[in-house]
């Protein structure tokens, strides 16, 4: 029996099982190893380690953790149940493990532009967060995709880095005259042809090919498609969601079934790296407080 399980390997389940550790506690984390930036070739706004590569500030994470005798394993939970106080869990291999209480740092996966090679491209000059990427894209040419109405007030918010901006929405036009004016005000240029397939060299955009054949020069895109949870354990556990899809938590990292919390993307609109580690710390000092309460009855 485990004090705390904590599914999810990135900077909210690590800094959580840091604290933990720190306190004493029996820590096992699980990482299934596909964090949503693993395509990106720099994490960005996090103060010390600004421009760090990702996987570098996990592997860090990991060595300090061994001083604290945090077990982590690199396996993928697939089940997930709650009782009388007990968290229930089964990986892959049916191996059961049970603990006290649980952190959900699974994360979120974001759904891709469907354009042909958009992979060759992702995390080097096509990225779906403008205050992670937009700073090494200022000044260039960048598209922004987003079909129908969903690219409207991301097209907008890269002005603040380029003036050059360009609103794809990929053979769609369901854009209101209010979203016209909008954009010509703010001289964001639109392009409503579908998209044929990307070009560029090494990962790095260069143009845009339209399926009428028409070539827009472009340096870089960024995309508003949506995102979803990583995995199904908050939905098997009961968890509530919000209309954005994410896990509904109260007060320090609360969800509403009891001993349960959840920390980082998949709890919040605001996803960003240093935020998920500041609620991965939060959530792991409400948990050591919660069993230090339930210790002294």
């Amino acid at each position: 029996m485990y004090d705390v399980i904590i599914i999810g390997g990135g900077p909210a389940g690590l800094n959580a099982a840091m604290l933990l550790g720190r306190s004493r506690r029996k820590v096992l984390v699980f990482d299934s190893g596909k964090p949503r930036n693993r395509w990106a070739k720099h994490m960005n706004g996090f103060l010390g380690s600004d421009g760090m590569n990702p996987r570098e500030l996990i592997q860090k994470g990991r060595e300090e953790l061994k001083r604290y005798d945090v077990e982590v394993i690199e396996k993928v939970i697939v089940t997930a149940t709650y009782s009388k106080g007990e968290f229930v869990l089964n990986d892959t291999d049916g191996k059961v493990y049970k603990s006290k209480k649980l952190l959900l740092a699974t994360g979120l996966k974001d759904f891709l532009p469907e354009i042909e090679d958009v992979e060759t491209y992702y995390g080097k000059s096509i990225h779906h967060c403008q205050y992670c990427d937009g700073w090494e894209s200022r000044d260039k040419a960048i598209a922004v995709y987003g079909k129908d109405r969903n690219g409207v007030g991301q097209s907008l918010a890269m002005k603040t880095w380029s003036p050059d901006i360009t609103l794809f929405t990929d053979g769609t036009n369901k854009l209101t005259k209010t979203d016209l004016d909008l954009l010509e005000r703010n001289e964001v240029k639109l392009c409503t042809d579908k998209i044929a397939r990307l070009e560029g060299n090494d990962g790095m955009l260069e143009r845009i090919i339209l399926a009428n054949g028409e070539v827009k020069q472009q340096q870089a895109m960024f995309f508003s498609t949506g995102s979803t949870q990583q995995c199904d354990l908050g939905e098997q556990l009961g968890c509530e969601f919000t209309s954005k899809g994410v896990i509904k938590t109260r007060r320090q990292q609360h969800s509403n079934i009891p001993g349960l919390f959840v920390a980082g993307d998949a709890a919040r609109d605001m996803q960003l790296v240093i935020v998920a580690a500041a609620e991965g710390a939060k959530a792991g000092v409400a948990i050591n407080i919660e069993l230090q309460d339930e210790e002294r009855k």
